[in-house]
């Protein structure tokens, strides 16, 4: 498959964004998001290092999206990578604030970056990460607003039953995360849809 020039523009600038907002959420030190909470649950219940449990966790909702015609495209890969080193960058540079309400406010920041950086990175039409994937592919029957929060919510839970710790960040991703990237994709007029899915049944462009 080609891409153009302005996908892949809007898959690294999307990438980016999202590698920041994630940077500012993991910052504010106030949870994980679900995705995050299963995988550590599972290295925790498992005795895996963190990184391979990603692995794992993310070839598998990959696949499982693709036999819902969710394909993998290059930017699944570029996502996962872009975003990985951008948080690093971010967290290099900032360190948690002792105030709770300063942590409070940057987990309050956190959520307009990383739903604009899902939104533009999803609109390049070039591939969903894991967690996306996993959303889409229920979409249709289920609006992405509300199975991105269900998977969240799913991994959160599965998470914390296996032994990790969730807190404030988690539920705000759970509760307001999905909605936020379908308010961003509306104000952005990009279509979030990936590989011949969207509510619709058409194809997306």
């Amino acid at each position: 498959m080609t891409y153009d020039a302005r996908q892949l523009v809007m898959l690294l600038v999307g990438c980016v964004v999202l590698g920041a907002g994630v940077g500012l959420f993991l910052t504010a030190d106030l949870g994980s998001d679900g995705y995050s909470t299963l995988v550590n649950g599972i290295s925790l219940a498992t005795g895996l290092s963190f990184w391979i449990a990603n692995t794992m966790v993310g070839v598998a909702l990959v696949v499982l999206a693709a036999l819902r015609r969710v394909r993998p495209g290059l930017g699944t890969v570029v996502q996962v990578v872009l975003v990985g080193v951008t948080v690093s960058a971010v967290l290099g540079l900032l360190d948690a604030p002792d105030d709770l309400l300063a942590r409070v406010l940057l987990l309050a920041a956190a959520f307009p970056v990383l739903a604009v950086g899902i939104a533009v990175y999803l609109g390049s039409h070039t591939g969903a990460g894991p967690a996306e994937a996993a959303a889409l592919a229920w979409d249709p029957p289920v609006p992405f607003r509300w199975s991105y929060s269900a998977v969240q919510g799913l991994g959160a839970l599965v998470g914390w039953l296996l032994g990790a710790t969730v807190g404030a960040g988690t539920v705000a991703v759970i509760v307001l995360l999905g909605p936020g990237v379908d308010l961003a994709s509306r104000l952005l007029r990009v279509d979030v849809h990936q590989g011949g899915r969207s509510p619709s049944g058409t194809t997306s462009h």
